[in-house]
């Protein structure tokens, strides 16, 4: 399916820029220039996904979000020239989904708005997803084993498993997972992943030394793969897998 983007900058060659690009991949686009006029064509077309520029004329891009945010749960990725760590807390706070820096890389650009396509489009029908030893329930920020018994998960931890089962049978990167949970500004701090998904296998998996659903590339990401039949043999130790208690 064509995904339709809403691309909301007052620079004209950034607009033109995007445009170009984004029509080269087959994407339908939208643009606006100020923020009245953002909320309007998105009011009207309903984007698949917005990129928001901070600094615009009129309503400033933080009360855009605000504003998107009031009826619609349509994916906000911010590209703006504004790097202070507070800039991007309001954006994420206000309801954004990522936040990426000019100068900004086309192709990383590209690869953050496929993600954010692909995060939103679950659907109701899947919010509840089982595997044989439990099921995520998206809607209910809950997991439960199939007896019915509730699993324990520290926020962070729901915030991991909820990326992966979103994703699920995808390759979710360290550096998504660490900028997804824990905010734009981490991309090297995998001995976070380590250790979370360590606890996570130790909480969910029926071995957690050979996963059947949280499944490492090492050096890459992790995998969640609901329908798993369990490993032929332990993962490597240079995977995401930490086997040391926390």
């Amino acid at each position: 399916m064509i995904s339709r983007v809403l691309v909301v900058d007052d620079e004209p060659q950034i607009r033109k820029t995007l445009e170009v690009n984004l029509r080269a991949r087959r994407y339908d686009v939208d643009l606006a220039s100020t923020g009245e006029e953002a909320l309007d064509l998105a009011a009207r077309h309903h984007p698949d996904v917005v990129i928001l520029d901070l600094g615009l004329p009129g309503i400033d891009g933080i009360d855009v979000v605000r504003g998107l945010r009031g009826w619609s749960q349509v994916p906000i990725v911010i590209l703006s020239v504004r790097e202070r760590e507070a800039d991007k807390v309001a954006a994420l706070d206000a309801g954004a989904d990522d936040y990426v820096t000019k100068p900004f890389g086309m192709d990383e650009l590209l690869a953050r708005i496929r993600a954010a396509i692909r995060r939103s489009s679950i659907t109701d029908e899947a919010a509840s997803v089982a595997t044989e030893d439990f099921v995520v329930d998206l809607a209910a920020h809950r997991v439960s084993r199939t007896d019915g018994r509730d699993v324990s998960l520290t926020p962070t931890e729901w915030q991991l498993v909820e990326v992966l089962v979103r994703n699920r049978d995808r390759l979710v990167t360290q550096r998504q997972l660490l900028q997804q949970v824990w905010g734009p500004a981490y991309e090297r701090e995998t001995n976070y992943l380590r250790s979370y998904m360590a606890t996570i296998r130790r909480k969910l998996e029926p071995n957690p030394s050979q996963p059947r659903y949280f499944r490492t590339e090492p050096g890459v990401g992790v995998r969640f793969v609901p329908g798993g039949s369990p490993a032929a043999k332990p993962e490597p130790s240079g995977g995401t897998e930490d086997r040391s208690s926390d």
